[in-house]
């Protein structure tokens, strides 16, 4: 439907009101209270609304005992998809937490403080004793927000109107006695006759889990192959032993030192060797030939997280007073400090993509020949580690109050939000000073060349070949010139955003089936980020795209700013007793990409007191951010699985698929890394998605059984110029299902080295395509005060089902391939948009009785295939039908429970004891082919196992 269609018909349902009204002798109306629901602008005494909100109250977030708001909401089940989390360590660590509604990203669903935006993404980042209550709007509403609310609204309502104070203490910690936790909050109030005040302090910490401590996470886990269901213990070929590859060769394949070259792999019988475990390494008999299942490096056990560490502070103040003549003043502020870390295992080195060789002249070289290709897992300098701090701060001010006796009210706000971020990672190299190390050299002096002409100042050779002991006076020579070159690499990002915005609302007109209420509102916002990496960490296309670090640290600044203005009106028109039209239209205009114009069309019909009947159809769109426009090219160590390995074609010979350029294709060839070399970025020019989102349900409260309510909603959202990287995975499979006469356009995105491995691919932002996707929300509640004094009962449940989540690839306006999500997983790294398990819910049962209160919560997740159902995929290709054994494998639905108690005495304190996973359901296995973080899909499910908490509460 076109905007121009949806302006005729509110015009049309506008007037059909008032001519209804005009007909008609009006009634007198009772004033009652009127309030705003997340989803309109327009204050009214109705709390449900043509748009589905589901409203979490207070209560049920301290009966979770979360520590962080980020804990609780990520398990509603309308999030979906790959919503990070501090599980999330490789690639992760900041200790953010975000929503994805819909499983459409954290980028569309919209984050509300009070009803206007937050600077960050990061849910984390609000006190969780400041929130009074969540309404997740699950909707399109950029007719009332703007941009970024295509999946839903969260609306975070802060506590308001309190007097008095209270304290809280949390303490928890895992059956297997780590992930400790600490916290500590504080919360104070006052109010008087002109105004109130609350101040609140909040300190959190928690500790990390290492994934040696899970059995699930111990070992890193792959399939046997792609198509293969066969589990191994397959860890990186990059090992502390090393792997050295003897046939150095120049830009075309060819061997530099071909007599040499065959010599050691006559001798070997094998290009590629490793130092046999125990040996010094001085001598040609310490060596053997390398055997990636013997030889693999166990990385999981090395030093990665299942759970990162994070230590939160924060302040938040709110408070009002009232200026006289109809007007008040307002204020909402809040300052957080994070320190958080991830840890991965110590750097695996590469000198093919790092640009470093060792020297055939280097005195600890015993073979006699270049090694281009040396993989070495640096142990000697420790685990990577990427330390965050990050602070967040914002300030909404503004005055409000109404205009006379007309019944219409104001408000007019100024918004200032600030995030900046210190970035330092530990465990790397400067690798200008390394290829010096790694050069000519005699006598412990580092050479220009091999004639052994011009020493170099201060360099000390290094030894990557041998081992020594670290006690001795060679191993400390070794320690110290590590050392030495090591980089303590730091960046720093700041953001910030700066916005005005101006409401009305009231009564537009009387008639005779009540007042037809309106909204309108102006809104102005400028927003910026600045990421400034360190010297050396930036990356160089001129060399290759590599940097004087380790290339999975190499970055590039990031500079941009957009501004937006924007204007909205809403009406709500009574067209009967028992019909209410809504209707909301927003025009955006961005300096980046032009003006937009949005509009939304809601029904609400209650043909009786127990129920509402209720629909919507909404335009949404997200305009590009900042990264989309201008993020910097930055490396990425993408998991993968090489569609060409074991490949074949009649005659043998170089492959003449597009994806396998200089594989010998007679079904020996096999990728021994599991991560590639990706560059991502952002893409100046791209357009804004733009779509639509439609719902249908009801709500239903049986006049028989007071305190119980059902919901069910239908939804669909459709999405065009999607705006995300393709996937490193999708790019090589779309190539591998194209030929040589009409190869895929994605074939351009990556290049194979002489030996066949993948040397570099580009990923970056794109308007990649179209989603489809729609489900049904279920909704039960029930809470009712037993008649026979047993106590308060509760019970709850609420579920989503998705139907469809189908993507269209698009590139350069081709389309390439159709994915349904529906159903599967597929992570982030391998193209994919995370978990779509077709059911997730989640319920409760609870009883009350005096100062006891128990409680039953669980979480659900359903089952699902690991894979894209997609028909022309690579398992098409290999003659095998999706869903087939070898193409994809199915996990079966998880499900883990909560347990809770609270006793509160003399109404003056509250001690709650509870535990999370009772039954230790361990995640289900996905594997490193899937997965970057611990076999397993981290963002979706439990990674720590069965946990013990428990909080003290006073009022004062």
């Amino acid at each position: 439907m076109s905007n121009r269609n949806i302006l005729t018909l509110a015009l049309q349902a506008t007037l059909l009101a008032t001519a209804h009204g005009a007909a008609s002798a009006q009634e007198p109306v009772k004033t009652l209270d009127s309030i705003q629901v997340t989803g309109t602008r327009i204050k009214r005494v109705d709390a449900e609304t043509a748009s589905p909100v589901q409203q979490i109250g207070r209560e049920a977030i301290e009966r979770s005992g979360a520590l962080t708001i980020g804990d609780f909401l990520q398990d509603i089940p309308a999030v979906a998809g790959a919503a990070i989390n501090p599980a999330v360590n490789n690639g992760g660590g900041n200790g953010a937490a975000t929503v994805s509604l819909r499983g459409l990203g954290e980028d569309r669903t919209l984050l509300l403080v009070n009803g206007r935006r937050m600077v960050s993404r990061d849910i984390n980042a609000i006190p969780m004793a400041m929130v009074a209550s969540v309404e997740v709007l699950k909707d399109g509403a950029s007719a009332i927000y703007g941009s970024d609310a295509v999946g839903g609204v969260v609306n975070f309502i802060l506590k308001s109107n309190y007097d008095g104070a209270q304290a809280r203490l949390d303490w928890g910690v895992s059956s297997r006695g780590d992930g400790e936790r600490q916290g500590a909050s504080a919360v104070w109030g006052v109010s008087g006759e002109r105004g109130n005040l609350i101040v609140s302090a909040n300190y959190a910490n928690q500790s990390e889990v290492r994934a040696a401590d899970r059995g699930y996470s111990y070992y890193a886990l792959s399939l046997g192959s792609e198509f293969s269901t066969d589990v191994v213990r397959l860890g990186s070929s990059t090992g502390v032993t090393g792997r050295y590859n003897l046939v150095p060769t120049d830009a075309d394949g060819d061997p530099l030192d071909p007599a040499a070259s065959a010599a050691l792999t006559g001798y070997y019988g094998c290009d590629n060797v490793t130092r046999i475990p125990g040996r010094t390494g001085s001598g040609a008999d310490d060596f053997r030939c390398f055997d990636l299942a013997r030889d693999s490096y166990n990385y999981q056990a090395a030093g990665n997280l299942q759970l990162t560490p994070q230590e939160r502070t924060g302040v938040f103040v709110t408070g009002n007073l009232d200026l006289g003549g109809g007007v008040t003043a307002y204020i909402d502020a809040f300052g957080n400090h994070t320190r958080s870390a991830a840890q991965i295992a110590p750097l695996p080195f590469d000198g093919r993509s790092d640009g470093v060789t060792l020297s055939r002249d280097s005195q600890y070289n015993p073979f006699g020949v270049d090694i281009q290709d040396l993989r070495l897992r640096l142990e000697r300098l420790g685990n990577r580690r990427f330390e965050y701090a990050t602070d967040v701060s914002q300030i909404n001010a503004g005055f409000s109050g109404s205009l006379g006796g007309s019944g219409w009210s104001w408000d007019a706000a100024f918004s200032y939000g600030r995030i900046t971020q210190d970035n330092r990672n530990l465990g790397y190299l400067d690798f200008d000073a390394l290829a010096a190390a790694l050069g000519p050299s005699r006598n412990g002096i580092c050479y220009t060349d091999g004639g052994f002409g011009t020493s170099i100042p201060g360099c000390v050779p290094v030894d990557f070949i041998g081992a020594f002991d670290p006690q001795s006076a060679a191993g400390q020579t070794q320690s110290a010139a590590l050392q030495a070159m090591s980089l303590d690499v730091r960046h720093r990002q700041r953001e910030t955003l700066k916005g005005f915005q101006a409401n009305v609302s009231g009564d537009l007109a009387e008639i005779a089936n009540g007042s037809v209420l309106a909204a309108f509102g102006v809104e102005y916002r400028h927003e910026a980020l600045r990421f400034d990496p360190f010297a050396a960490a930036v990356v160089d296309p001129a060399a290759g795209y590599t940097c004087g670090v380790s290339s999975d640290l190499c970055t590039a600044p990031t500079r941009g700013s957009y501004t937006v203005t924007e204007a909205y009106a809403e009406t709500l028109a009574p067209v009967t007793a028992e019909v209410n039209l809504i209707f909301g239209v927003r025009w955006s205009d961005y300096s980046t990409f032009g003006d937009t114009l949005n509009g939304k069309l809601g029904v609400e019909w209650r043909p009786s007191g127990h129920w509402l009947l209720r629909g919507t159809y909404a335009q949404v769109f997200r305009a590009p951010g900042i990264r989309d426009l201008f993020g910097g090219d930055t490396a990425s160590a993408d998991t993968f699985n090489d569609p060409c390995n074991g490949i074949q074609q009649a005659g043998g010979g170089v492959s003449v698929n597009p994806a396998c350029a200089n594989i010998v294709a007679d079904g020996s060839y096999s990728q021994s890394d599991t991560q590639l070399n990706a560059i991502k970025g952002g893409t100046a020019g791209l357009d804004p998605e733009q779509g639509t989102v439609t719902t249908v349900g009801f709500l239903y409260e049986p006049g028989g059984l007071p305190g119980a309510s059902a919901s069910v909603d239908f939804w669909r959202m459709r999405l065009d110029d999607a705006i995300g990287s393709y996937g490193s995975q999708n790019i090589l499979n779309d190539c591998f299902d194209s030929s040589a006469a009409d190869p895929s356009p994605l074939c351009a995105l990556f290049s194979r080295r002489p030996d066949g491995s993948i040397e570099r691919l580009f990923d970056r932002r794109a308007n990649k395509g179209s989603i489809d996707t729609a489900g049904v929300d279920f909704g039960l509640a029930f809470q009712r005060e037993s008649e026979n004094g047993l106590g308060e009962i509760r019970a709850g449940f609420d579920a989503t089902y998705i139907d469809r989540h189908d993507v269209t690839v698009i590139y350069q306006g081709e389309v390439l391939r159709k994915m349904r999500n529906a159903g599967s997983f597929l992570s982030v790294e391998n193209g994919g948009e995370g978990n779509f398990s077709r059911w997730r819910a989640a319920g409760e049962l609870g009883w009350r009785r005096g100062a006891w209160d128990l409680s039953w919560n669980l979480r659900h997740v359903g089952a699902f295939r690991v894979g894209s159902l997609d028909p022309q995929g690579p398992c098409a290709n290999r003659g095998l039908p999706p869903g087939s054994a070898g193409c994809q494998f199915r996990v079966g639905a998880v499900s883990t429970h909560n347990l809770q108690a609270a006793y509160r005495f003399a109404d003056a304190a509250t001690l709650r004891i509870g535990v999370d996973n009772a039954g230790d359901k361990q995640p289900p296995l996905l594997y490193q082919n899937n997965t970057v973080n611990g076999n397993t899909d981290e963002r979706t499910f439990d990674t720590v196992g069965r946990y013990y908490w428990t909080s003290l509460s006073v009022d004062f």
